[in-house]
């Protein structure tokens, strides 16, 4: 089993994320983003900045706003948006795995020794979803799996 991978910023989610999706670490994950040292302290990024991360090591992704219809299965190696909410207030990526979700900084809000883990469900309600794109007859569409 892969072990979790912690976010080192306050806003480096979604590069942790890739990092895990790519087996390799945070700090070479953010050197697939523009301006991923910068925007990983306060910014963050978006999902389609995720995508072209990905897509540097030839993995094909794309996103979608899912809102308040959710998305039900989720594939593994999908990453999710929380909402904000009073635990995330700035939202949160996670991404789903054979373990769980992935969680960069599971024992939120700690600053001082911030900590990644695996939990059975996710934190919060997901609004954005940044998947693996599969053609079929040119049709980009969602992965079936468990949610």
């Amino acid at each position: 089993m892969k072990k979790s991978v912690a976010q080192k910023d306050l806003s480096g989610c979604g590069a942790a994320c890739v990092a895990w999706i790519l087996d390799i670490s945070y700090d070479s994950a953010l050197l697939l983003f523009k301006n991923g040292r910068k925007y990983a302290k306060f910014r963050g990024f978006t999902c389609k900045e995720i995508e072209q991360a990905l897509q540097k090591r030839n993995l094909r992704y794309q996103h979608r706003y899912i809102g308040n219809k959710g998305i039900k299965p989720i594939e593994n190696n999908s990453i999710v948006f929380i909402k904000r909410s009073k635990r995330y207030p700035l939202g949160h990526y996670l991404v789903k795995t054979n373990s769980g979700w992935m969680n960069p900084w599971i024992n939120f809000p700690n600053i001082q020794e911030i900590k990644s883990g695996f939990r059975r469900k996710l934190p919060g309600k997901p609004i954005y979803i940044v998947f693996r794109a599969e053609q079929k007859t040119g049709i980009l569409s969602l992965p079936n799996s468990n949610y």
